[in-house]
C-alpha cells in the first residue's frame, strides 16, 4: 500500500531503431500478444529474475500480492475490495509497469489498434490498402492506462461512447460507424482500464460494462457494431456495508475473475516502513516520534470509539507525520526571529549560573520534531476519522487519550529496563523543567544539564552517539513525557502553552 501519485505528464520519445512500417515490423519477428498475455509474460520474467514486481507497494508481500499475481497469471479481471487508504489505486497503477515498454499501433488510430490486429472497418481497409507500407507508431506503456472515478453523473457515453453530432452535421449518415465518439473504455484498448469506487456507479451504467468483461466487446446505441476489445479491467471498491451509496450488481461481480481483499499494515514495522516511504517531511522527525505516530494510527483503528467499517486511512498517519514536521519547522522559524544574533550570544563568557557544562544558546534552531509536537494532530486530523454516533463532541478527547497511550507504549518498548532515576532527580525539592512548542533546544538542555543515563537513553531512541542539540532535546522531552505517563513525574500545562514537568506532588 502506498500513496497515489499522478502519472508523469511527459511522454517518452520512442527509440529511433523501432520499425516504422508494418513490413519492417514483420521482418523484425514481432508477434501480436494480447494485454493479458503481456502482463503474464512480463510478470513471469520478473519472477525469474528476482526483480521487484510491484515497486512502492508496502505491506502486501505475503497477503495481497500473491492473490494479485495469481489473477494476472490466470488472465482474470479483478476488483480490489477494502477500506479507504489501503493503497488500492496505487496498486492498480503499478500494474502498468508490467506492460511492454513500447507497443506498435496503427498511426492515427483512436483505439490504439495493433497493425496486425485492426478492429474498425476503417483500419481494416487501411491495412488492406497500404499493406507492408502501413505506417506504424509506437505507444509507451504510460499511455496505455485509463482511469475513471465512478461518480453519480457518469454516463454510458463517458465509458463506452455515443453518437457525435458534429460528425453527423458534417454529412455522414447516422448508420456510419465513423459518427461514433468512443468513450474511455474503448480508447484504452490494448491497455489497462480502472474504475475507482465501482459501487458509486449507477446500476444502469454498470450494465454497460457487462459485455466488456465477458464478451470483450462494446455496443453503442442502435449500431450494429461489435469491437472485440483487448484490455485488462480492474476496479476498486469500499465494503458495501459501509458506503451505503450503492453496490456492485451481481452479474457484473460475477464477471470479475478475482476479488482481492486489501488491508492495513499488519504490524508496526510495516506501518513504520509506509510512513518513511510516503511522508513528505519538511523537518527531521526522529525514529521514536515516528513510532509514536505509527502506534497512534493503529490504536485509532482498534478503538471501540471509532467506526470499524469506515477504517482509518494510511493517509492519517502520513498526515500526522507531516504535521509534526511542520510544527518543528514552525518552532525553528519563530525561535530564529526571537533570538539575538549569534555574535551577541557567543561573544560573551557564560555566566556563573550557566555553568561550564551547559549548552550555549545558539541563534539558530534546527527543525527537529519532538513528541510534544504531536499534540496538534488530535485537532487537525479528527476529520479523517469517523467516530461512533455516541462519541459526538469527544473526538479530540478520544484522540488525545490514544496518543498518550501510543507514547507510553513507545516509551516502554524503547526504554524498558533503563535506569532513568537521573531524570526524576532533576525535579527534587520542587524544581521543574519547562518545555513546550516554542521552547528552544538550548533552553531545554540548560535546564537539564548533565544527567546520568542520558547518553544511554538517546542511544536507545536511535539518536546516535553524537546527537545535535535539537535531537538531544527531542530525546529529553520524550523521556520526560514517558516518565509522566508512567506516573513517575507530574505534569502541568501553563496558560501560555508551556509544559512543566515536576514531582508527583
Amino acid at each position: 500500500m502506498g500513496r497515489v501519485t499522478a502519472p508523469s505528464p511527459v511522454t517518452p520519445a520512442p527509440p529511433a531503431d523501432l520499425p516504422g512500417t508494418l513490413g519492417e515490423l514483420r521482418s523484425a519477428g514481432h508477434a501480436y500478444r494480447t494485454v493479458k498475455q503481456e502482463l503474464r509474460d512480463n510478470l513471469l520474467a520478473r519472477m525469474r529474475s528476482g526483480a521487484d514486481r510491484f515497486p512502492g507497494i508496502v505491506g502486501y508481500d505475503d497477503t495481497v500480492l500473491p492473490e494479485v499475481e495469481r489473477a494476472l497469471l490466470a488472465g482474470h479481471d479483478m476488483v480490489l475490495l477494502g477500506e479507504r487508504g489501503q493503497g488500492k489505486t496505487r496498486l492498480i497503477r503499478s500494474l502498468v509497469g508490467l506492460l511492454d515498454e513500447w507497443t506498435p499501433v496503427i498511426a492515427g488510430s483512436v483505439l490504439n489498434e495493433h497493425p496486425m490486429h485492426p478492429l474498425t472497418p476503417g483500419s481494416r481497409a487501411l491495412v488492406a490498402e497500404a499493406g507492408d507500407a502501413l505506417p506504424v507508431a509506437w505507444l509507451h506503456r504510460s499511455m496505455r492506462y485509463g482511469e475513471k472515478l465512478a461518480t453519480p453523473d457518469t454516463s454510458v457515453g463517458d465509458l463506452i461512447g455515443d453518437v457525435d453530432p458534429i460528425r453527423i452535421a458534417q454529412g455522414r449518415t447516422l448508420g456510419d460507424p465513423e459518427t461514433i465518439h468512443f468513450g474511455l473504455v474503448p480508447r484504452t484498448n490494448r491497455g489497462i482500464f480502472a474504475v475507482n469506487e465501482l459501487p458509486d456507479l449507477a446500476e444502469r451504467i454498470q450494465v454497460a460494462l457487462l459485455n466488456v468483461l465477458e464478451e470483450r466487446d462494446i455496443q453503442v446505441r442502435g449500431y450494429q457494431l461489435r469491437l472485440p476489445l483487448d484490455l485488462f479491467l480492474v476496479a476498486s471498491a469500499n465494503p458495501e456495508d459501509y458506503t451505503n451509496r450503492g453496490r456492485i450488481i451481481t452479474p457484473l461481480k460475477d464477471r470479475f475473475g478475482a476479488e482481492v481483499r486489501t488491508h492495513y499494515p499488519l504490524d508496526l514495522d510495516l506501518e513504520l516502513a509506509l510512513l518513511r516511504q510516503e511522508a513528505d517531511l519538511v523537518a527531521e522527525v526522529p525514529e521514536h516520534v515516528l513510532e509514536v505516530l505509527a502506534r497512534f494510527a493503529r490504536a485509532v483503528r482498534e478503538s471501540p470509539s471509532v467506526d470499524p467499517r469506515s477504517g482509518v486511512s494510511a493517509r492519517f498517519a502520513i498526515a500526522a507525520a507531516e504535521t509534526v514536521a511542520a510544527a518543528a519547522l514552525r518552532r525553528a522559524g519563530l525561535l530564529a526571529a526571537a533570538v539575538p544574533p549569534a555574535a551577541e550570544v557567543l561573544g560573551r563568557a557564560p555566566s556563573s549560573s550557566e555553568g561550564v557544562n551547559k549548552v550555549p544558546f545558539l541563534s539558530s534552531e534546527a527543525a527537529v520534531a519532538r513528541v510534544g509536537d504531536a499534540v496538534s494532530v488530535t485537532s487537525t486530523l479528527r476529520g479523517k476519522v469517523e467516530f461512533e454516533s455516541g462519541e459526538e463532541g469527544r473526538e479530540v478527547e478520544i484522540l488525545g487519550h490514544l496518543l498518550r497511550t501510543a507514547t507510553a507504549e513507545t516509551f516502554r518498548a524503547r526504554l524498558a529496563g533503563l535506569d532513568l532515576s537521573g531524570f526524576t532527580a532533576l525535579v527534587d525539592e520542587d524544581a521543574v523543567i519547562e518545555t513546550g512548542e516554542l521552547v528552544g533546544s538550548a533552553e531545554l538542555l540548560r535546564q537539564v544539564g548533565t544527567v546520568p543515563g542520558l547518553a544511554k537513553a538517546l542511544d536507545r531512541l536511535g539518536l546516535g552517539d553524537a546527537p545535535s542539540p535539537e535531537q538531544a532535546a527531542a530525546g529529553v522531552e520524550f523521556v520526560l513525557e514517558g516518565l509522566h505517563l508512567t506516573r513517575r513525574l507530574g505534569k502541568d500545562v501553563t496558560d501560555s502553552g508551556r509544559t512543566r514537568y515536576g514531582g508527583r506532588a
